[in-house]
């Protein structure tokens, strides 16, 4: 894997720098400074909140690969931190404040912390079911997916209750200005396959709290199940391809491969007319296997049909089958997020248009900085670091 030194003098450059941040991960030489790092879980994994000039990335920190990163953050001996590349000081960085929600818990003695979580600097997110019928067993699991580890580590509890998720979410925006909420969940069965406890939740949160949500989930069998979602209070839908290659899918998600892309693809298109074009969004992974020219293919067609493919670098979890497994090249990440980021541009699909979700929040991948291309064909002008 080429690493060079990136020159930040230049906005390209400064793209280049996160894409490899969240490619391949940082050191960090300091105390837990900021808003807690998180380990397992249903993702972002493994990472920690770093803001750079003031744009906040979740950073891979306790992977194997961050572990040999030539990144480090520091501390700069007046109380602040500074990012350095192989021992050359490449400027200052700093860590979201742990949220107040953080300090409390409901009637019966749960932390807030373990209903819902802190993504970025405003975002708060929850697996509402932390068990799923492909986690078990092994062989139909998602071999990237670390789902169980918080529950088994106790970082979390089983099922979040629309109840306490409301109660939560409320907390959050009153205390810490939190802008909008993920909900996702394990998959529960094969049929509403999660859309139903999801629609329930969204209910309460939003009889509670205006907060805009997005709820993730994999297709429905009934497809009616996305004006339920709607009505009760969701604003986006995100569900995630992972990978899109058919023996990337069969041998990373074996069980999740049985639903066919032909099946995401009638979901996408029923979806969007229900929450509206550039409204409903995918995760794709890089670095599982899949061909740049079949992750651009792939997005090509979903933005045709007006959803957002949100491509993220493939981030090998500690404790997961995929963990040896070698994180996405920057270069390789830095290619695709520009021919992505193009065909975003030229539909005028952008993901600050999304009104909640992973899209929208953008810390897990530096794709929105490709959106921004200019008619001439360079990137906007933006701060460096």
């Amino acid at each position: 894997m080429r690493l060079p030194v990136i020159d930040t003098s230049t906005t390209d450059n400064r793209h280049d720098l996160m894409t490899e941040l969240q490619a391949i991960g940082v050191r960090l030489d300091t105390s837990d400074s900021g808003a807690p790092s998180r380990r397992g879980g249903a993702g972002p994994s493994d990472h920690k909140a770093v803001t750079i000039d003031g744009q906040t990335l979740m950073i891979p920190v306790h992977t194997g690969l961050a572990q040999r990163s030539p990144f480090l953050i520091k501390p700069d001996g007046s109380g602040g931190f500074t990012l350095e590349h192989n021992g050359r000081p490449m400027g200052a960085v700093s860590f979201p404040e742990p949220p107040a929600f953080y300090g409390l818990e409901t009637e019966d003695g749960i932390p807030y912390w373990k209903i819902a979580v802190l993504h970025s600097a405003d975002v708060l997110a929850t697996t509402v079911m932390q068990t799923c019928i492909r986690y078990q067993p092994s062989e139909t699991a998602c071999q990237f997916c670390s789902i169980g580890q918080s529950l088994e580590a106790g970082r979390t509890i089983k099922r979040k209750t629309p109840q306490q998720l409301a109660e939560v979410a409320e907390a959050a925006v009153r205390l810490d200005g939190v802008k909008h909420m993920i909900l996702t969940t394990g998959t529960p069965n094969h049929t509403d396959r999660g859309a139903r406890v999801l629609a329930e939740s969204a209910f309460a949160i939003r009889s509670s709290v205006d907060l805009p949500v997005q709820a993730q989930c994999e297709p429905p069998d009934d497809f009616a199940w996305f004006d339920r979602l709607k009505a009760a209070g969701v604003d986006s839908l995100g569900m995630h391809l992972e990978a899109v290659e058919p023996g990337t899918r069969a041998k990373i998600m074996p069980g999740k491969a049985q639903v066919p892309i032909d099946v995401y693809m009638h979901a996408f298109a029923a979806a969007v007319k229900v929450f509206g074009w550039g409204q409903v969004s995918t995760y794709i992974l890089a670095g599982l296997g899949d061909s740049h020219e079949s992750i651009v293919d792939m997005a090509t067609k979903l933005v045709d049909l007006g959803v957002y493919p949100f491509v993220v670098p493939f981030v090998p979890i500690s404790g997961t089958p995929l963990a040896d497994h070698p994180g996405p090249d920057p270069f390789f990440m830095k290619s695709v997020l520009a021919d992505v980021g193009a065909k975003l541009y030229a539909a005028g699909m952008k993901s600050s248009d999304m009104k909640a979700g992973c899209g929208k929040c953008g810390a897990c991948s530096s794709l929105s900085q490709y959106e921004e291309k200019s008619p001439e064909g360079g990137l906007s002008d933006g701060p460096v670091l």
